[in-house]
């Protein structure tokens, strides 16, 4: 298969184009020829998977590969329930790419539907006053879990629990958890950010995929939670009087704006009376 102007699939990596004119589509470059940008292409999957999920992928295909063959020799039809449980996993762990460019907004760092949007205090995880935003994530959803702004890792803290349904209060003090504390910086001024993965019901595993001191972008993966949970963010009030969505919404990681940051010209307005 090959794209328009006879490129082959891929997706450019790197390339001179500011950030903001960079294309989602690829485009020809000719290096050959002394083009005037240059690219590296890195071939796209048909079918992108999570690097979290390979180990279960692997059971699951030798498990479900076996369990096929014994259906086609004792009753064909149903090899039809192995081959659709694998073809589930697959699905489960897929990792589409995702990309955006709007500036000054904190996106969603999970899929799912937005369970709450709850007011929190100074004595809370976040350490000031704030909003807690809670992301419900089914087992059909794509679970792999992005940063909401650019950022550096101060701490990752897991926390051993139970595995109650996520949809129930008790859930967010109970079960297992991973909290990830972000320092983030929005017109001239630090703001903290805290990202907590909570396993579920049928949730048995958390990968937080960061280190301490780490620097991450607006949309990077930094984990996932397998096999439904819950998602949150937690915001400074400072940073989170507008909040683009509501209950029942459906979100999707690295896409969706959750918060819009103020206007720059508001954050530096007392920093800016300080100098004068």
């Amino acid at each position: 298969m090959f794209l328009p102007n006879g490129m082959p699939p891929g997706r450019v990596v790197t390339s001179n184009f500011p950030r903001t004119k960079r294309r989602e589509t690829c485009e020809r470059i000719d290096l050959r020829r002394g083009g005037k940008y240059s690219a590296r292409l890195e071939p796209t999957p048909m079918i992108p998977l999570a690097k979290y999920g390979l180990r279960e992928i692997l059971i699951a295909t030798g498990v479900c590969a076996a369990l096929a063959v014994a259906c086609v020799l004792t009753f064909a039809p149903a090899a039809a329930g192995p081959v659709a449980a694998w073809v589930y996993i697959l699905a489960f762990f897929r990792d589409p790419q995702r990309r955006s460019d709007e500036a000054g907004v904190l996106l969603a760092p999970a899929d799912g539907t937005l369970a709450d949007i709850t007011p929190v205090g100074a004595d809370s995880e976040l350490g000031v006053e704030g909003v807690r935003i809670g992301i419900f994530m089914s087992i059909f959803n794509v679970h792999v879990n992005r940063s909401p702004f650019d950022a550096v890792v101060e701490s990752v803290t897991h926390r051993d629990g139970g595995f109650v349904d996520v949809r129930k209060a008790e859930a967010h003090d109970t079960n297992e958890s991973a909290t990830i504390r972000l320092r983030c910086q929005w017109g001239g001024r630090e703001f903290p950010l805290v990202v907590r993965q909570i396993a579920g019901l049928i949730a048995r595993r958390i990968v937080t995929d960061l280190s301490v001191g780490q620097s991450i972008s607006a949309g990077e993966r930094i984990g996932m939670i397998k096999f439904g949970s819950r998602l949150e963010l937690w915001a400074p009030a400072e940073v989170a009087a507008d909040v683009a969505v509501s209950v029942g919404d459906k979100v999707r990681a690295g896409l969706t704006p959750l918060i819009r940051l103020p206007a720059l010209s508001k954050v530096e307005g007392p920093a800016q009376q300080e100098n004068m």
